[in-house]
């Protein structure tokens, strides 16, 4: 059983903005992951099983291990195809932000999304949501927006029009947001979803695959060279730092989603329970920060407090418009504020 969490108008209130139109945009943030374009892409699904027009527009493009997905070259991608992407943008009935929660998130669209006359409707689970959707679907306590997406036809009463392909994306995310199960996924009601899931015909062995198994030989050796010149671990607080140069991630041929997953490596360390990665963004000119931390220690916390980030207590990420040396200071300089949390 499957507790009812989405407030009840809440799901009238969807369902009626659906019901009354055809035209809907789906967007989601910009470096889109597993979990945006899972939650998306079902969502898309759903929409076209019920007879609606959606399109998927990303800011930017995704991660090579998820081109595999169902339905992903349906997705436009708005860095590339922004006069097309903003002409359906402006004549949609209804606009779909997933898995985020500020407007900034969706970069350089963004301010077409936030003009577009159509009502909008937020679907996320981060923290202290913006008010610029007309109707917000947030529920921090759940692991992912795959998760909601699940929860949300299904309280609309229709489950039955889940297909494999809309099964499958709901999977990806949920597995991606959680690090493969590893971190927020402990509620039982996950693995109730899962076993719905494969009842409707995901191989769950094949996606995780596909997802984890399938990366290039330059990843492989970006990963030893992380792991060999560019860790460094603070004993005395239970901590890890990874960094990579804008020139080191060029030196392997870097594509978006080679450094997938890098940041929780550091976990498997006996006694460090926190880890952070930082990378240089040479396209964004920034530093791209990910958190991730076991137990009670609060990567949220630090992501909010030192790189203008936030997320869940033990995944969280961050930017900054530091040089990467100075964030290196920054982090290092402020590991002691955070002894009392240690276990």
């Amino acid at each position: 059983m499957i507790s009812k969490i989405i407030a009840e108008d809440l799901i009238t209130k969807v369902k009626k903005a659906i019901d009354t139109v055809d035209k809907i945009v789906i967007v989601v943030h910009i470096g889109p992951d597993g979990d945006a374009m899972g939650s998306s892409l079902a969502l898309w699904h759903y929409l076209m099983t019920i007879e609606k027009e959606p399109v998927i527009i990303i800011p930017n493009a995704f991660p090579g291990f998820l081109s595999w997905m169902p339905g992903i070259d349906c997705v436009l991608d708005y860095e590339k195809n922004k006069e097309a992407s903003d002409e359906l943008i402006a004549g949609a009935d209804l606009i779909f932000t997933l898995d985020f929660n500020t407007a900034s998130r969706m970069g350089d669209m963004a301010d077409s999304i936030i003009n577009a006359s159509a009502d909008k409707i937020l679907i996320d689970h981060h923290l202290h949501s913006d008010t610029f959707a007309k109707i917000r679907v947030s529920y921090p306590e759940i692991s992912s927006t795959s998760e909601l997406i699940f929860r949300l036809i299904c309280r609309m009463g229709d489950f039955s029009m889940i297909n494999l392909a809309c099964a499958e994306c709901i999977y990806t995310g949920m597995m991606t947001d959680t690090g493969g199960f590893t971190y927020n996924s402990n509620n039982q009601e996950i693995y109730t979803i899962i076993a719905e899931l494969i009842k409707l015909g995901i191989d769950k062995d094949d996606i995780y695959r596909k997802v984890f198994n399938t990366y290039s030989v330059d990843r492989l050796k970006l990963m030893g060279f992380c792991l060999f010149h560019k860790m460094k671990v603070y004993p005395e607080y239970r901590a890890a730092l990874i960094t990579l140069t804008a020139k080191e991630l060029n030196q392997f041929n870097y594509i978006i989603g080679d450094a997938e997953g890098f940041v929780n490596i550091p976990l498997s360390i006996d006694g460090v329970i926190f880890s952070v990665f930082i990378r240089e963004d040479d396209k964004l000119n920034n530093l791209k920060i990910s958190l991730r931390s076991q137990g009670t220690f609060p990567a949220n916390k630090v992501a909010a407090d030192l790189f203008n980030g936030g997320g869940h207590l033990n995944a969280a990420g961050g930017e900054s418009s530091l040089s990467l040396e100075e964030a290196i200071r920054k982090f290092e300089e402020a590991l002691p504020e955070y002894q009392d949390f240690l276990e």
